[in-house]
């Protein structure tokens, strides 16, 4: 992986601020670019605007001038740490350290020990591939998931903003509910905007540990069902377009809980065709079929092709749900990587998200 970085000119103006006076260029990714880019009109945007888009008033890095309209398309959905009675509620976590917790598992076994589950790192897993086969380090489920209850318990009673003090007494102290024994949701922290793509969440398999390179959501509120709904967003290609405007080499939780994420009702076409696509594509084996049949989806392996039609598919109806219009995708895809027409699929893969857009125009 290469080690790109973003240098930053700042140019700041004692006053009183014009109505949209934050204005934005760039990136660039040669001098030709550079040249061509300070002679076009900035994307320019209000102060409001640039505090609403996350907590720390971070500013995007924008392809070109006519990607302001496709962002802030993108920003009208409501944040995904949105925390509202009656919606499902969805906070990263991190579960076991990769350093501080090392004394715990056993980093010198070529195969998992008897007893022992594997620990799972970022690399262990991929988009729609829940297990590489890359491990930190295998574990001793016993002493771990003891470990783990009673971290989860001190973090429960803490003042401190735990995800875990959102969760009722009962649920905490019922061991049958540590995340680990059952499929969830994660993503990799290390990561890259120049990546062929940013956000790398899937749905881990249970009986697995993961150190803080794969952090994983707990549900305060939600189902299986609304599980699958974050997974399918979190991997289509707008969310990850709007990613790589944030991200340079992690997924930090103060980057990922303001993202955008649409909340359409259960009974929103687009909503129930989401959860059937990313729900199916997360499950390809008999570990994930109590979590299959929850969602209401097989689960088991998918054919290359059929595999193909569903991502595509996906990122289509998402589209949707985002409000983006034919144009949106087309710049999505021609701004989603420097260099998108050697060798990455892009053309082929957009010519099918636009197939997929039109048909379900007619269902909007």
């Amino acid at each position: 992986m290469r080690d790109y970085r973003t240098i930053g000119l700042v140019c700041i103006a004692h006053g009183t601020p014009e109505e949209r006076s934050i204005r934005l260029r760039g990136p660039y990714a040669s001098l030709a670019a550079f040249v061509d880019g300070i002679a076009r009109p900035a994307a320019a945007f209000e102060r409001g605007q640039v505090l609403a888009w996350n907590d720390s008033a971070s500013l995007p890095l924008l392809p070109s001038e006519d990607s302001a309209e496709v962002f802030a398309q993108l920003r009208k959905a409501p944040r995904l740490d949105r925390n509202e009675e009656g919606l499902w509620r969805a906070r990263p976590d991190t579960e076991l350290h990769a350093t501080a917790q090392k004394p715990l598992m056993d980093l010198d076994s070529e195969d998992c020990p008897d007893g022992y589950w594997p620990v799972y790192k970022g690399e262990s897993f991929d988009l729609w591939t829940p297990d590489t086969g890359t491990y930190y380090a295998y574990a001793d489920r016993q002493p771990i998931i003891r470990w783990l209850q009673d971290k989860r318990m001190r973090a429960g009673r803490s003042r401190r903003d735990s995800a875990h003090r959102e969760f009722p007494p009962d649920h905490l102290r019922d061991q049958s509910t540590l995340p680990c024994l059952a499929p969830r949701l994660a993503f990799r922290d290390v990561t890259n905007r120049t990546n062929q793509r940013t956000v790398i969440a899937c749905l881990i398999p249970p009986k697995v540990f993961v150190t803080n390179t794969g952090p994983y959501f707990l549900w305060p509120r939600g189902d299986n069902q609304d599980q699958a709904f974050l997974l399918g967003i979190l991997s289509s290609i707008p969310l990850d377009w709007y990613a790589r405007r944030f991200v340079e080499l992690h997924v930090n939780f103060f980057i990922i809980n303001p993202f955008p994420v649409p909340r359409p009702s259960r009974d929103d076409a687009g909503w129930q065709r989401v959860v059937e696509l990313a729900g199916r594509l997360a499950c390809p084996d008999d570990r994930y079929a109590a979590w299959a049949e929850a969602v209401g989806v097989d689960c088991g392996p998918l054919a290359a092709d059929e595999m193909d039609g569903m991502i595509h598919e996906l990122d289509a109806v998402v589209a949707h749900l985002y409000g983006l219009s034919e144009a949106h995708i087309v710049h999505i895809f021609e701004t989603f990587h420097e260099g998108w027409s050697r060798g990455l699929g892009i053309p082929d893969g957009l010519d099918v998200v636009l197939r997929h857009y039109r048909a379900w125009a007619g269902r909007r």
